[in-house]
């Protein structure tokens, strides 16, 4: 009986442990970043099972000359960084349209055109202790020009930081931009502006413990990563939030049985839906009926009670207005009211 025993557990732990998601780590290097685009040509720098866990490094979009500018002494500038921008000057044809370093692309084998891909935040840590912000955007006539970059100090033990004596900002780091490969038509598409394929929300809500659902639209998905943020406000009015280092650990999943027509996300207190286009008002629009779309079809709502209470209980907030052309826009509504 005991060696019976002895062996369903053996067998049991060995099923256990074959449905284990792996964890890769992917390092920022020169070889494994995008240097400013998503594109469905770009070669996957990894190839992973639907469920794995990534452990990845992401870089700040700065540069290491425009960082000793702003006062951050050389000891302190990440090697990774200096390498990457060292690989890619301006003017390498590997490197643009946009200014992000993505770390990626990532095929998750088995995503298709027409599946989702299910991006769930497990971590999200500092492995630097200062970000900076600049100075332009959406109403850059406030800005003066002779001022350098501010940069920030973290005291990551209370997850804060003085922006000057008296006023102390929560830290509360997430990914400005997550995303996959748009569609092959549009061809190497800018890092700047976000889109359907998502890429550069800068959704301040898309926290550690937060679920993002990203429409696919070539084989493998090819995700990519980067932007990171310690602390950000509704809008990024001025063009920057804190910008700085990340590490996260992200469960990258393909959903057969999800059809999306932009990102939604889905954080521990609230669903949210979310669209973008140069014309604020198209954006908002389409936010909305994102948000009527997705109670109507998981609420058991008709699309009149699902706008009703997108009216009574929802929250409509621009996401950025400064990633042109397109600005973002993102509807809320809380988890809690649903009882059943």
């Amino acid at each position: 009986m005991k060696s019976f025993m002895a062996v369903i557990v053996a067998l049991t732990a060995a099923v256990t442990f074959a449905q284990s998601p792996k964890t890769h780590r992917l390092e920022a290097r020169p070889d494994t970043v995008a240097y400013g685009y998503y594109w469905s040509e770009a070669k996957p720098v990894l190839r992973i099972a639907s469920g794995d866990i990534i452990d990845v490094d992401t870089l700040l979009t700065n540069s290491p000359a425009g960082l000793a500018r702003a006062g951050v002494s050389d000891d302190r500038i990440q090697e990774s960084l200096k390498a990457i921008v060292a690989a890619f000057p301006n003017g390498n044809p590997g490197r643009g349209p946009g200014g992000h370093i993505l770390t990626g692309p990532v095929f998750v084998e088995g995503a298709e055109p027409g599946d989702t891909l299910e991006v769930k935040i497990l971590s999200i840590d500092l492995p630097i202790d200062y970000g900076y912000n600049g100075c332009s955007g959406f109403v850059s006539a406030n800005c003066d020009r002779s001022q350098p970059q501010k940069i920030f100090t973290f005291d990551r033990a209370k997850m804060t930081s003085e922006f000057l004596p008296g006023i102390v900002i929560p830290l509360k780091p997430f990914f400005g931009s997550m995303g996959v490969a748009p569609a092959p038509e549009l061809g190497r598409v800018s890092s700047n502006p976000p889109g359907r394929h998502a890429g550069n929300l800068d959704n301040r809500e898309l926290v550690a413990g937060s679920t993002l659902f990203i429409p696919v639209f070539v084989p493998g998905a090819l995700f990519e990563i980067g932007d990171g943020h310690a602390a950000q406000g509704d809008g990024e009015v001025d063009q920057t939030a804190i910008e700085t280092s990340l590490r996260g650990k992200l469960q990258l999943t393909v959903r057969k049985d999800m059809k999306l027509t932009w990102p939604r996300a889905e954080t521990a207190t609230d669903y949210i839906t979310m669209a973008t286009d140069p014309d604020l008002t198209v954006a908002t629009t389409a936010a909305i009926q994102e948000m009527i779309d997705f109670l109507a079809s998981t609420k058991g709502l008709t699309k009149h009670q699902a706008y009703q209470l997108t009216s009574i209980a929802g929250h409509v907030a621009v996401t950025q207005l400064v990633d042109a052309p397109n600005k973002g826009v993102h509807v809320k509504i809380a988890r809690s009211i649903f009882t059943k």
